[in-house]
């Protein structure tokens, strides 16, 4: 039997990760680096989602029809959508690349990795080095401090997404943006030049630029489940909406890809917005 978490603090590549016990859960734990909040899981049940956008990205998995998916995550932590994913969809195929070496090891030994194969090292360079057409899902949620790598948001390494990717498989990314969301708006004209179709999840407050949030978005070769991951977001706990089509293009307005030759990193968050953990009552 694993012996119990230890609540603290622990040296990790990019800071000082702290494993924080929730106090209305009694097998659930927040894992945060510098302050920042990096994952929550409960290991006595997986599918029990804390953070608004990890819900918002299984919302879409789980309307990518029935069963097992192979699926490669950029960006691992705590493995949060990993362990949903093994827990809903038994026999799926999934490889995480992550960068912090010593926060996987503080999982591992920690929090567990049983049945999980997690690789150290450059998830750019991960994806690269996949076959053509050898996942249904790709799962991009990698942050630093705060901000996602420009090195991940670029057209160049959404071409190589969508070359790993079936025909008919999905690119999932979480990326976060404050007022007048001018990284999203350059993110979405990346992304379409890959993929003729996108959507969007993210709480009203953060599409009308009135504060800074995360965004979840997808994209496929193939339609997206829009109608059913409209009626998941205005359900949610925490309502969102849901963006494609022409509404979407309208956000996207003029905006130009991103390339590696002026790539450009996700805003610095505002002091604390991804600090403060509420446990939901």
């Amino acid at each position: 039997m694993r012996p119990a978490p230890t609540p603290g603090t622990y040296p990790v590549r990019f800071g000082t990760a702290e494993l924080l016990r929730d106090a209305d859960r009694p097998n659930a734990w927040l894992v945060m680096v510098d302050g920042v909040a990096q994952s929550h899981v409960n290991l006595d049940d997986p599918t029990d989602l804390e953070f608004d956008y990890v819900r918002r990205i299984a919302d879409v998995v789980d309307c990518l029809g029935e069963g097992p998916l192979d699926v490669l995550h950029v960006g691992g932590a705590a493995c949060t959508l990993p362990r949903y994913i093994t827990a809903t969809r038994p026999r799926s195929r999934q490889l995480v690349f992550d960068a912090d070496g010593e926060l996987v090891a503080l999982i591992r030994e920690q929090l567990g990795l049983k049945g999980l194969k997690v690789r150290v090292g450059d998830g750019r360079e991960g994806v690269s080095g996949r076959y053509d057409a050898s996942a249904d899902l790709v799962i991009v949620d990698a942050f630093e401090r705060g901000v996602f790598a420009g090195g991940l948001a670029t057209a160049e390494f959404t071409n190589e997404v969508a070359r790993v990717l079936r025909p008919t498989g999905t690119y999932l990314t979480n990326v976060s943006d404050g007022p007048n969301l001018p990284f999203l708006r350059r993110f979405l004209a990346t992304l379409a030049t890959s993929f003729p179709h996108l959507a969007l999840l993210a709480e009203p407050g953060v599409l009308r630029g009135r504060r800074f949030g995360n965004i979840v978005v997808a994209a496929s070769r193939v339609e997206l489940p829009v109608p059913d991951l409209t009626r998941r977001a205005a359900s949610a706990t925490y309502p969102a909406r849901c963006v494609a089509g022409e509404d979407l293009r309208d956000l996207q307005g003029k905006a130009r890809p991103i390339t590696d030759a002026d790539a450009l990193p996700s805003p610095v968050p505002p002091k604390d917005v991804f600090g403060i953990f509420q446990p939901r009552k």
